[in-house]
């Protein structure tokens, strides 16, 4: 059997499925550079649990005014150690 060139469909192909609207280019995310070291300063403040299981947010807010930032909580049996750090000065 021969098949003659003209049988074959034109451009688009009917298979073929076309792009729906205008394609947008992927947009990459911007990249920050942090050109200068920091060195970081940390605090571990242990709390009693058995004298007190309540956190006083001004004790927590003096300790934040110093610059300090809460960074972790760890859960000890009879006690709970608060992690802070800041930036050396």
């Amino acid at each position: 059997m021969k098949t003659l060139v003209a049988e074959f469909p034109k451009h688009p192909l009917p298979h073929v499925p076309q792009p729906q609207g205008p394609q947008h280019p992927r947009i990459q995310p911007p990249t920050v550079y942090v050109y200068e070291k920091q060195a970081w300063e940390y605090r571990v403040v242990t709390k009693n649990v058995a004298d007190d299981a309540t956190v006083r947010e001004d004790a927590l807010n003096a300790v934040g005014s110093e610059g300090w930032e809460l960074v972790g909580v760890v859960p000890l049996p009879s006690k709970v150690q608060f992690v802070f750090k800041r930036m050396r000065s």
